[in-house]
């Protein structure tokens, strides 16, 4: 019985049937997979550009022979559609699309949103309420803007557990660097506008603070009220001589500088940003181009990604001009409140800055492929090494962490062909076995694992690599053998004699055993997976012991249970707090009365007291 023959796509058809308004079009494989995300100016036009007699590149040939179908969203503007497609491309990562990728370690400055906000540096996911500078070039680039921030404007930054029981002054206001809001000796207003004119620093609008506070400066003068125009006067002057820094034509520099490297499809996009007259530095990127080999496409693409996520200077300088780039200013005006240039032909100071961010371009880029030519090395000789097919794509690597058997933590990491994949690692709290035992724990974490992937179908590698010799690999080699688990090659990595590195013997499950020796390409591999494993596993294991003695404590004072220990780590901002406490102020909490207080004080400092009417001592 014959199936009815599958339709193809008719382009031309499509495309004619579209209005000639702005929006962004959509391309799907046979597979219902998304290819490609585009915008138009006009969608009848540029849709039908794909399927007309034009020469195209192989890249575009080749996507344009897998469209299956396709789908489109009318906009009102061509800004909108452009937004749209930005969303589109960071939700849905389409194959052809170049793509920023998502780094989750650039480092910010975070002013959290509440009563008394807090400045602070911040790393990872935007879970906090607040406002985020940034990115910045590193992390030493926020401590020295904190460091400005904190003299100047004299916000707190010391986290809430601190702030909320502070009983009086920490050295932070005895120096100079803070109005201690925690004991409010500061005016909730004076304290909100501090907040604001750090805000309008960090967004690089100090010409706007500066004449702000001159106006304010002349009218406390006209009001006879000195000592607030001198402190306005000698702010005035401190953020005047951080402007004289670095000057463009005469003006505080504020600017972003992009110049973009490519060798065959590898991309560097190198940012060279300058804020307020302040260098902040330069940072790499490496944005995903899926086959397109045009500089000029890949540099748009990532002005226009990166600029949707962060906030834009008034003035971006690119070695080269790029497509739809008036669409691009307008875009960036309407969504900074005020306008966005984009240069490509300049002189004097920027056209400097451009060479300098072309040539750290080039530097890194060719640095970037040789560590990963490296990597590939690396891949290939693994692959001989253990007689597999091709290199492998996906390594996973387990360890145990424990100290004598207490707070026993395995940990899970994710190598693929670029590197480590963070966002991938997994630790495991490992309970009901017998404390230090190392198969029992290895047992369970590796049953874990590959249960959920089973039962979910979810991602499994090539190799998966146990730190542990043949004890350990036979736990792993149960667990996939019960699972039904085919297709990844099980590694034991035993330490070598003294546990010296480069000594270590592979272990694999038909009993053979491999000592490739510290010179083997593959076995650094090995090496550098293991050791990011157990680095991971110490870190939970450490984290997990910690807490686990510090609720002991606690929990061991006849008289705690969940809700009051709760109340007292609340508190005091934890048991350093509670620590640090008197008998008196410990009785302060409540449902604390001052005999349980006295029990909580002396069991924290190894005291002895009376026996509680149970009959229960609390030394």
């Amino acid at each position: 019985m014959s199936g009815k023959p599958v339709q193809e796509f008719d382009g031309k058809v499509f495309a004619a049937a579209l209005s000639t308004a702005p929006g962004v079009y959509r391309m799907y494989g046979a597979d219902d997979a998304l290819l490609y995300v585009g915008k138009a100016r006009a969608l009848r036009n540029r849709v039908g550009s794909y399927f007309n007699n034009t020469p195209k590149s192989p890249r575009i040939q080749a996507m344009v022979a897998q469209i299956a179908r396709m789908d489109v969203t009318v906009t009102r503007t061509e800004a909108e559609a452009l937004l749209l497609e930005n969303q589109l491309i960071k939700s849905l990562t389409p194959r052809y699309n170049v793509s920023l990728r998502d780094d989750k370690s650039y480092p910010y400055v975070l002013v959290t949103r509440e009563d008394w906000p807090r400045i602070a540096l911040h790393r990872g996911p935007r879970a906090v309420q607040g406002r985020y500078f940034g990115p910045y070039a590193s992390a030493g680039a926020v401590r020295d803007t904190l460091n400005l921030m904190q003299k100047l404007f004299k916000l707190r930054n010391c986290e809430d557990s601190v702030f909320k029981n502070r009983s009086r002054p920490c050295l932070q206001y005895q120096i100079g660097r803070c109005s201690a809001p925690c004991v409010e000796l500061v005016a909730r207003a004076d304290y909100d506008q501090a907040v604001h004119r750090a805000g309008l620093f960090l967004d690089g609008r100090s010409d706007e603070l500066t004449h702000e506070l001159t106006g304010e400066m002349e009218k406390a003068a006209e009001q006879l009220q000195f000592e607030q125009a001198a402190r306005l006067r000698d702010l005035l002057t401190s953020l005047r001589s951080l402007q004289a820094r670095q000057y463009v034509d005469g003006h505080a520099a504020n600017l972003d500088v992009l110049a973009c490297a490519m060798q065959g499809s590898q991309a560097c996009v190198l940012l060279l940003a300058f804020r307020d007259g302040r260098n902040l530095g330069t940072r790499a990127f490496y944005p995903r181009t899926n086959g397109e080999d045009s500089a000029e496409e890949v540099l748009g693409a990532f002005v226009s990604q990166y600029y949707a996520e962060q906030s834009p200077p008034r003035e971006i300088v690119l070695d080269r001009e790029i497509p739809d780039a008036e669409l691009l200013e307008e875009a960036l005006s309407s969504a900074g409140g005020r306008r966005v240039q984009l240069k490509w032909s300049v002189r004097g100071e920027r056209a400097g800055y451009l060479d300098l961010a072309r040539r750290n371009a080039q530097i890194t880029l060719a640095s970037e492929l040789s560590s990963r030519s490296a990597q590939q090395a690396r891949s290939e000789d693994l692959r001989d090494m253990l007689g597999l097919a091709e290199p492998a794509k996906r390594i996973e690597c387990f360890d145990i962490s424990h100290t004598m058997g207490e707070a026993t933590v395995a940990s899970c990491v994710v190598f693929n062909e670029e590197g480590a994949v963070r966002s991938q690692y997994r630790r495991y709290n490992i309970t009901g076995i017998e404390p230090g035992d190392d198969y029992a724990a290895m047992h369970q974490a590796v049953e874990r694992r590959f249960r959920r992937a089973v039962e979910e179908g979810g991602v499994l590698p090539d190799v998966l690599l146990i730190d542990g010799g043949a004890g350990q690999l036979a736990q792993a080699t149960a667990v996939l053998a019960d699972l039904g688990v085919d297709g990844v090659l099980l590694v034991g990595v035993a330490k070598g004699v003294e546990r010296r590195a480069g000594h270590e013997t592979l272990v694999l499950p038909d009993g053979r055993e491999l000592r490739p020796g510290a010179a083997s390409p593959g076995l650094q591999l090995i090496q550098q997976v293991r050791d990011e494993a157990h680095r991971f596993a110490i870190t939970g294991h450490r984290g997990k012991r910690q807490k686990a003695r510090m609720t002991s404590k606690l929990e061991d004072i006849p008289g705690i249970g969940p809700r009051r220990r709760a109340s007292l780590l609340k508190h005091f901002g934890g048991l350093g707090g509670l620590k640090k406490a008197g008998a008196e102020e410990i009785a302060r909490v409540e449902g604390v009365s001052e005999a349980l207080a006295a029990r909580i004080y002396a069991s924290l400092h190894g005291l002895v007291t009376a026996p509680t009417p149970d009959g229960r001592g609390s030394g």
